[in-house]
């Protein structure tokens, strides 16, 4: 049986994701919960996202699509399509043990696979700022809302935000 595709997205009130290649926020609480989120997973990301992140993260297993084929950075996999990368993924959750494949973006990554996912880990991040990267418009009659759970701005927390669980319908 194929391992769900869940995306996990932290994005302004805006939908903006980025500026720069590079993130426009300082939330270690969301920073947790990706981790969280992600480990022990295949995690699926473009390269512009990957090397930004500059390295494979610890634990779990990293897929970066792009289309240079000699894109080969230590300690990753590289997949020249979206649908290679998840079909990678499905190979290795599956060798792993893992329940799902992850998708962790950037915006053409997320906009190609929300089609295909069955779960959206959203932090919905209360600030509206500049950016050049944004997540797709979610239709809200394709989602249901699992849970919401608020957070204040503080000493660890730029913003306030909230963690947002929908689910497919």
């Amino acid at each position: 049986m194929a391992l769900p595709v869940v995306i996990v997205v932290a994005a302004a009130d805006n939908d903006v994701i980025g500026r720069d290649n590079g993130l426009i926020w300082r939330l270690k609480t969301d920073l947790r919960r990706f981790r969280a989120l992600t480990l022990g997973r295949p995690l699926v990301m473009g390269r512009k996202t990957f090397e930004s992140i500059g390295k494979p993260l610890p634990g779990r297993e990293t897929i970066v699509v792009t289309r240079n084929p000699s894109f080969r950075p230590d300690g990753v996999a590289a997949a020249g399509s979206l649908e290679e990368a998840l079909a990678l993924g499905q190979e290795i959750g599956a060798r792993i043990g893992a329940d799902s494949v992850v998708v962790g973006g950037g915006a053409d990554i997320y906009a190609q696979a929300l089609p295909l996912a069955v779960r959206v880990h959203l932090t919905r991040v209360h600030a509206s700022p500049e950016g050049d990267s944004r997540f797709p418009r979610l239709d809200p009659a394709q989602y249901r809302i699992l849970s919401r759970v608020s957070h204040p701005a503080g000493p660890d927390d730029e913003f306030p935000f909230e963690f947002v669980d929908l689910e497919r319908v």
